[in-house]
């Protein structure tokens, strides 16, 4: 048998000592043992373990309280995401634009930007009650500013040649936008999008933290509250998982629509 016959079958292997999926099975074991270890050495027996998560967890994912929980803060986050879309890249195009707006508005917007969400709850929950609104406004609030950031950025960045081409061809301001200034800036936009994601998630647990109303934040309040800290773990684990799956989703749209942009880069 010769080694080109036996080298084929070993390929596979290889990946997976060479890729990423090895080193990461591996620092996940090491940091489940050691707080598996910890909790049992040192911490009463309320508090939350690797193998205690692992046994409540069919328990609460079935249950109606989790599920409706869930759909509240997740399709919260959405609405307030979109919102925060569109009306960023707006904000955030005409500021890339035009050097009056990005005069006006940037050191506004760099000055909420870095302002900490948990300052403006008390605002947000005297403005509009301790309701499912003040969720939603510091949902935008949270999300926002990275959209205009990013936005800003790229219709700045947007190539001149490209410009002076449109207007060659004569194509009016509407047409610009849509067909060469937002195509152009779709990377930045994506970029924001992800930074947006994960800050509107964080932005609508806190304000359920804070407001006591219906979702993931109050179950993960409740259940911490009430000595039930594997159950509330259950949830943490949901929304680390939806972040980084939306995080991957953003990083497979970039590379599958827009080959073009930061190709060398292999994103695992």
């Amino acid at each position: 048998m010769t080694l080109a016959a036996v080298s084929p079958p070993l390929r596979p292997a290889r990946m997976i000592f060479a890729g990423p999926v090895l080193p990461r099975l591996v620092a996940g074991i090491v940091i489940l043992s050691f707080w598996e270890w910890a909790v049992r050495s040192f911490a009463p027996d309320f508090v939350a373990k690797p193998s205690a998560i692992a046994a409540v967890l069919p328990h609460v994912i079935s249950g109606a309280p989790f599920h409706e929980s869930t759909a509240i803060t997740l399709a919260s986050t959405a609405e307030g995401l979109v919102v925060a879309l569109l009306f960023g890249t707006a904000i955030g195009v005409l500021m890339g634009r035009s050097l009056a707006a990005d005069r006006a508005l940037r050191l506004w917007i760099n000055g909420f930007n870095a302002m900490p969400m948990i300052v403006v709850l008390p605002l947000m929950s005297l403005w509009f009650g301790y309701t499912g609104y003040a969720r939603f406004a510091t949902i935008v609030f949270a999300a926002i500013f990275a959209v205009i950031v990013n936005a800003a950025e790229g219709a700045r960045s947007v190539p001149k040649d490209y410009v002076e081409v449109g207007r060659s061809f004569r194509s009016g301001s509407f047409r610009m936008l849509f067909e060469i200034v937002l195509p152009a800036s779709m990377p930045y936009l994506l970029a924001g999008l992800r930074l947006a994601t994960g800050r509107a998630l964080i932005g609508a647990v806190v304000a359920e933290f804070f407001t006591a109303i219906p979702g993931l934040g109050y179950f993960i309040l409740y259940n911490s509250r009430t000595f039930h800290q594997n159950e509330a773990f259950v949830a943490v684990i949901l929304l680390a998982g939806f972040g980084v799956g939306c995080d991957w989703l953003i990083s497979w749209a970039t590379r599958h629509y827009l080959p073009w942009y930061r190709r060398d880069e292999k994103v695992e």
